[in-house]
């Protein structure tokens, strides 16, 4: 009998804390007009950890759903379904996730979290946050980002050892990091047969809400740019600078399966930015082919390593 009281105790003087916790998060939330993303984001971390705590160690409290349904009872009642059952499951898997407060990072909101915490897969979930962070993305923009598998379809160097960004982890990107297969095109037409210069507009039309589909940093320079070789003019379909990776970047879009042709001009118009546009300072001038389906054949024989391939897929 003994032992239960104690036990009851035990647990009674962590929930004190959970409460007190939550109190002083409302006042503050009533004090200030804007409120401290970090300090929210610090107090549903801080309630995990009391609540797994409470359950006896990460082991326990992933089956220990009694007392969260107790504690979410009674803190729903008074601060409202902000701190029920379900939240305080959520604070108690913010905290597993991620047991150490320095790997929390105060540009993602609790929303953020929310929608990245059921993703189980490390290397996924660190993709995403770092999304957020290079890009500054809304909830909405992250929601639309994980629906459509963006990390599934990245052409990562190496998907299985994706490092959150941080002050210490300043590796820089490659263009590898930032290509998706396929690019995501929403259009408003019901056909399969959609000309290139359609193509051209939807992809500028995704690419100015932040360049998502094709990676990170890109800037537009200019659509069907302009460039003079002897006394004709070239088009190029899409002309981009990379800020993250110092680069141009020459985009090609074909509304057909590859052809070797087809990397010829890509090359061509590379070779005429780098020695024309590129300045001294800038890396390497990269070009991208978009296709409606790859040839295995064509790309095995491209020799360039500044020439990638990726498709694109209608939606």
């Amino acid at each position: 009998m003994q032992g239960c009281q104690t036990c009851l105790a035990f647990v009674l003087n962590y929930y004190k804390e959970v409460e007190s916790l939550i109190k002083q998060n409302e006042i503050n939330k009533g004090v200030r007009t804007l409120q401290d993303n970090s300090e929210t984001l610090y107090t549903y971390w801080n309630i995990g950890r009391l609540i797994v705590e409470a359950q006896g160690g990460k082991k326990r409290a992933k089956y220990g759903d009694g007392l969260i349904k107790e504690w979410g009872h009674k803190l729903s009642e008074i601060y409202g379904k902000t701190y029920d059952s379900r939240n305080l499951r959520r604070t108690r898997s913010f905290y597993i996730e991620f047991p150490i407060w320095g790997s929390v990072n105060p540009k993602l909101t609790w929303t953020h979290y929310r929608y990245i915490l059921p993703i189980k897969n490390e290397n996924e979930r660190n993709y995403y946050i770092n999304q957020v962070i290079l890009n500054n993305l809304s909830v909405r923009d992250l929601r639309r980002e994980i629906k459509n598998k963006a990390f599934d379809r990245l052409s990562y160097a190496d998907k299985e050892n994706i490092k959150l960004i941080d002050e210490e982890n300043t590796t820089p990107l490659t263009i590898e990091d930032m290509i998706k297969d396929p690019i995501i095109l929403k259009i408003d037409k019901n056909t399969n047969e959609v000309n290139e210069k359609a193509i051209h507009k939807y992809i500028i039309s995704l690419l100015e809400n932040k360049f998502l589909e094709l990676g990170t940093g890109f800037a537009l320079v200019g659509h069907e740019y302009k460039i003079k070789i002897g006394a004709s003019y070239n088009y190029i379909d899409l002309l981009f600078f990379n800020i993250k990776l110092n680069a141009y970047i020459v985009v090609e879009v074909k509304t057909k399966e590859s052809k070797p042709q087809d990397i010829g001009q890509l090359e061509f118009y590379v070779n005429y930015i780098e020695k024309n546009i590129k300045e001294s300072n800038n890396n390497k001038t990269i070009g991208i082919l978009i296709v409606k389906k790859k040839n295995r054949f064509v790309i095995e024989y491209t020799t360039n390593n500044d020439i990638y391939v990726t498709t694109y897929m209608l939606t």
